[in-house]
């Protein structure tokens, strides 16, 4: 969430700042975004720290369940308005505007062939972040690094062709296009990877800690609430991605000074 929310999302609109001024992004699409991931980061990242029903930063089973539940309801809702009746809230407002009313050339690809790619794409990631990931926790640990660098390495690696693509696309003046990126990486990755761990922890009957705590909480916080700031005004300029690469050098020292 940091890395996406305040890095990749922060050099985007400086980049984009930068060369095009101010760059304008469809208002709609944003909110569509930033209300599904602020209520799955609270649900599932901030809650278990208050709740009594388990000591320590956890749910209880049953907690664990409905927040699965909730959390793949959710995204699937999302998914619903995101490629059926909101679609023109995900498009370029020029594009928005015309919608319906344009034949675009070229061609098509059925839901499944895209399914099957994102499959394929998600497990060559995954192969080669298994593969990254031994070699880096044995110099992370020769070198007495703090072992949380190596998770942010490993998701930065993830999260790299995201990065390149939402970049590009600002540079391009194709910010609707870079939220969609980065915006929509951040909801699967919570969408998807809570229920996803959830279902892995009761299966094998482990303790799964979901809340996160020390400095990185109120960080988060003030992640979602400056991410809601600045896209409530329909256009971006360099002060925004100043702000969340600030906010991303935090979540970096954090990690070496938590």
């Amino acid at each position: 969430i940091m890395i996406a929310l305040n890095g990749l999302i922060g050099l985007s609109l400086l980049l984009g700042g930068l060369r095009h001024h101010e760059q304008d992004y469809n208002l709609q699409g944003a909110s569509s975004y930033l209300n599904t991931i602020m209520a799955l980061s609270v649900l599932g990242l901030v809650l278990p720290n208050f709740t009594t029903s388990m000591s320590g930063p956890r749910f209880s089973t049953v907690q664990e369940i409905f927040l699965a539940v909730s959390s793949i309801g959710l995204y699937a809702i999302f998914l619903l308005i995101q490629t059926t009746r909101h679609s023109g809230f995900f498009m370029e407002l020029k594009e928005a505007a015309g919608h319906g009313s344009e034949h675009h050339p070229g061609p098509m690809h059925s839901t499944l062939y895209h399914a099957v790619m994102l499959i394929l794409y998600l497990l060559v990631v995954v192969v080669l972040a298994e593969k990254f990931a031994i070699p880096l926790d044995n110099s992370i640990e020769r070198f007495g690094m703090p072992q949380a660098l190596g998770g942010a390495i490993v998701a930065g690696l993830v999260l790299a062709p995201e990065a390149l693509s939402g970049i590009n696309a600002a540079r391009k003046n194709q910010l609707q296009r870079s939220v969609n990126i980065l915006h929509g990486s951040v909801l699967a990755s919570i969408g998807l990877t809570i229920p996803a761990v959830i279902t892995i922890g009761i299966m094998s009957k482990r303790t799964v800690t979901l809340g996160i705590e020390g400095g990185n909480l109120p960080l988060l916080l003030l992640t979602l609430a400056v991410s809601v700031v600045t896209f409530t005004s329909g256009k971006t300029n360099v002060l925004q991605g100043c702000i969340h690469l600030v906010l991303f050098a935090v979540f970096l020292l954090l990690i070496f000074c938590p």
